[in-house]
């Protein structure tokens, strides 16, 4: 009986650890998921108003044994308010109930809360269909095992052109965590070392190059990412880039105003065709569905929004 139960723990605090390792090389590196911001003009300033966005994704990493599943659900509130600042309309973002699930194929399965997210952005017309957009935010160190162990500061630089229905889009993200190196691995645990997290800081670039045509958007998508910074002796800094295509649809859902509510719906695809030190390559599906809550903005004004 006491050697079965020895066993048992044994089997048990294994599974444990494979989860944490393999967990670790999905979560590890950008606390921003890399790829968060494609398919929206982060450059261009939105039309006045309060907006529902929700964003998911999911994806399987095929050549780690066992097989690794990461999936996301990310419901945000933006409010792009009637106040500028430095000549450029203010933003708001928040995001306090991103739901993560990893699942380690016949080892474990985790769903919990990610760190919340706050932000505040300014855009500025550059003239001529070019937008020049600035996001200060920042993720909340919260005690689950999908989060990181830190709270950290999240600044995005966003250039895009949206003449004659274009997005053309690189939207940078700067990542410094707080605490790069604790006690409390969580989801980031360091290499050779899971009882310590290690919070790299990290540097992300998502790409947009989708045109409209009528209530259709279409065009390719990318990402690259990487850590900047070594937490602790013997971290291998990570980095991954992904290639893929976008398609989006604008709708018109009946209200009891007169006339349809304008939504945007968004479904993209991507997949790894670099990876170092993540374990390798994931194929990924996203979503995104751009809500307004109050009088939608004129159509020709109306366009994806996201952090």
């Amino acid at each position: 009986m006491k050697g079965r139960l020895i066993r048992s723990l044994r089997n048990s605090a294994a599974a444990n650890l494979v989860l944490l390792c393999t967990a670790s090389s999905v979560l590890a590196g950008s606390v921003t998921q890399p790829g968060d911001t494609m398919g929206v003009a982060n450059g261009a300033s939105t039309p006045e108003g309060l907006y529902f966005v929700n964003q998911a994704n999911w994806g399987c990493n095929n050549n780690t044994t066992p097989r690794t599943c990461f999936g996301a659900e990310i419901p945000l509130l933006v409010w792009s308010t009637p106040w500028k600042i430095l000549g450029g309309p203010l933003l708001l973002t928040t995001g306090p109930l991103t739901w993560v699930d990893v699942n380690v194929h016949n080892v474990e399965h985790v769903s919990d809360f990610f760190n919340a997210f706050v932000g505040s952005k300014l855009s500025w017309d550059l003239g001529h269909g070019w937008g020049f957009g600035y996001l200060l935010g920042a993720y909340l160190d919260r005690d689950t095992p999908v989060a990181y162990s830190s709270s950290s500061l999240n600044q995005r630089f966003a250039l895009s052109y949206t003449g004659n229905g274009w997005d053309l889009t690189a939207n940078t993200i700067w990542g410094i965590n707080f605490d790069q190196f604790n006690n409390d691995p969580q989801g980031s645990p360091c290499p050779r070392s899971p009882e310590h997290a290690c919070n790299p800081n990290f540097l992300n670039v998502d790409l947009t190059g989708t045109k409209r045509f009528g209530k259709w958007e279409v065009g390719p998508i990318g990402f690259y990412a990487t850590d900047i910074s070594t937490p602790m002796p013997g971290y291998n800094m990570q980095s991954k880039a992904a290639i893929g295509g976008l398609v989006g649809y604008y709708l018109d859902l009946p209200t009891i105003r007169r006339g349809g509510l304008q939504a945007i719906l968004q479904v993209y695809g991507t997949t790894e065709i670099y990876e170092r030190n993540y374990g390798g390559e994931d194929t990924r599906v996203w979503s995104r569905l751009t809500l307004p809550l109050g009088e939608p903005p004129p159509p020709s004004e109306f366009r994806p929004v996201g952090p």
